[in-house]
């Protein structure tokens, strides 16, 4: 089979051809059809997460079909339709897995990290980390649902807004273009905020009902005049550009954040005290929550926004997608 290996960090990926893995007991083998590259692909290609055993090919937002059975494994078929994300393995035995909750695994496998994700044509993965592909969902547009969609789709869902609830998306990139179409068609005063004002048809058309430009606007003032924030998604990776949002919180309100911004957020005690707001963080989700975000977009027709390169052209796509110029998901193709 085909891969694109990252051999030296920091280097650009390379072409490789690699004997075909085999599936041990309890895994699957996925021809790899669709790979959303995400930001934190960097994290393999630039060695920033500990432990990473190179060559890798990075890659977890991976759609295909099911090649190869390993032993035991009787929940799947052979040609299903299915998606890997990035909780791509537990040890089943940690206290977080015995409670279920094994996006929190201490000993969590994530794909292009722990093993080769899905910049190759085939992957081997856990047959308990598998979200069924509706028949609607092309690979491409499930692909990027993988991470950036489960990811906004369940920290929506469990950030306690109930309909009609202001909930503001702070950006308009690969994760906050699909936040704001889940925050609308799950029934929230869906509000976008990004820079710009050429931004804001894009967010209507997404289905914002209404939009606030960061570049010539009071951030803060805006939202506390529509009410106050009952959650605001930070998806941007800047904590300056995330602590105007965070002052339009509403009495309970929660500023949950998607974004991976690595500065200190600009925040005091005193300002969460009075309206007992809340900040909290989100990961992704697990297999379940993964064919939840399928199916709810599938019905919904909440859809990313793509655009798509051959797998060989990785290097391309990757720095395209790093340089911010993709509009709005970058998926390779194989």
């Amino acid at each position: 089979m085909h891969a694109m290996l990252v051999r030296t960090p920091g280097t650009k990926l390379e072409w490789a051809e690699l004997p075909l893995p085999e599936p041990g007991r309890g895994e699957v083998r996925v021809r790899v059809r669709a790979c959303g590259i995400c930001h934190s692909d960097s994290l393999t290609v630039e060695n920033h997460w500990p432990g990473i055993s190179f060559p890798r090919a990075p890659g977890h937002e991976i759609a295909g079909e099911i090649d190869a059975l390993g032993a035991d494994v009787t929940n799947w078929n052979l040609g299903a339709r299915v998606g890997i994300g990035w909780s791509g393995g537990y040890d089943g035995t940690c206290r977080q897995c015995l409670r279920g909750d094994f996006v929190s695994c201490v000993n969590v496998r994530i794909p292009g990290i722990a093993y080769d994700g899905g910049y190759a044509q085939y992957v081997v993965a856990q047959s308990t980390v598998l979200a069924p592909i509706p028949d609607a969902l092309s690979f491409e547009e499930a692909a990027p649902l993988m991470c950036a969609g489960i990811t906004t789709f369940n920290a929506l869902r469990h950030a306690g807004a109930m309909p009609g609830d202001l909930v503001a998306i702070l950006g308009i990139g690969g994760l906050g273009h699909l936040g704001i179409q889940f925050a609308a068609k799950m029934g929230f005063q869906a509000v976008a905020i990004a820079r710009g004002r050429d931004k804001g048809p894009l967010a209507r058309t997404l289905g914002a009902h209404d939009y606030i430009d960061s570049s010539s606007e009071d951030v803060t003032e805006r939202l506390l005049r529509l009410g106050g924030a009952r959650v605001v998604l930070a998806t941007v990776t800047s904590s300056a550009a995330m602590a105007p949002a965070l002052r339009g919180l509403g009495a309970d309100g929660v500023f949950l954040i998607v974004g991976a911004a690595m500065e200190p957020l600009p925040i005091t005690p005193a300002a969460l005290i009075a309206g007992r707001k809340s900040i909290k963080g989100w990961p992704s989700g697990n297999a379940i929550d993964s064919a939840e975000t399928l199916r709810f977009s599938e019905m919904t027709g909440v859809r990313p926004m793509v655009e798509t390169m051959p797998l060989e052209r990785a290097n391309e796509a990757y720095e395209r997608m790093m340089s911010g110029a993709t509009r709005f998901r970058m998926v390779l193709t194989s």
